[in-house]
């Protein structure tokens, strides 16, 4: 799929992703193609980010792959995962909750690994969160 960002296939004018009308329709545009290879990447670079302790950093790069666009239910659940364990270490309960139901939002059987679970202050606080969405979804 990147080689589309990178060379537009036949009947598409180079550099603009523009193509026939009729398969703008079906096809996402070479465009969002690319911003999404953009988000995946600067995801993959806050995460690592994340790791080596630079949370603020971390932060503005979640974000900033949430908004060039994420092509998995997955990698969008993770980046507000990071966001809620930010949020939460940071003393940001309520948006630590607020990311939290974003996850459950875009993937509703997202789960934490055991160790992220047991966390004591995140934990505590996706449990209660995760409670909430399933007693919604029984009032339902």
């Amino acid at each position: 799929m990147i080689q589309n960002a990178e060379r537009p296939p036949e009947g598409k004018a180079p550099g603009t992703g523009a193509s026939a009308p009729e398969e703008a329709k079906d096809e996402p545009s070479t465009l969002s193609l690319a911003a999404q290879a953009k988000g995946e990447q600067e995801l993959e670079r806050a995460t690592r980010s994340y790791e080596e302790g630079a949370y603020r950093n971390a932060a503005r790069q979640f974000q900033a792959a949430l908004d060039l666009g994420l092509r998995t239910k997955v990698d969008q659940a993770a980046a507000h995962k990071y966001l809620a364990f930010i949020n939460c270490v940071s003393g940001r309960e309520k948006a630590c909750r607020d990311e939290f139901r974003k996850a459950l939002e875009v993937d509703p059987g997202f789960e934490l690994a055991p160790a992220e679970i047991g966390h004591p202050i995140w934990g505590p606080v996706f449990r209660s969160v995760k409670a909430e969405a399933a007693a919604k979804v029984k009032a339902k």
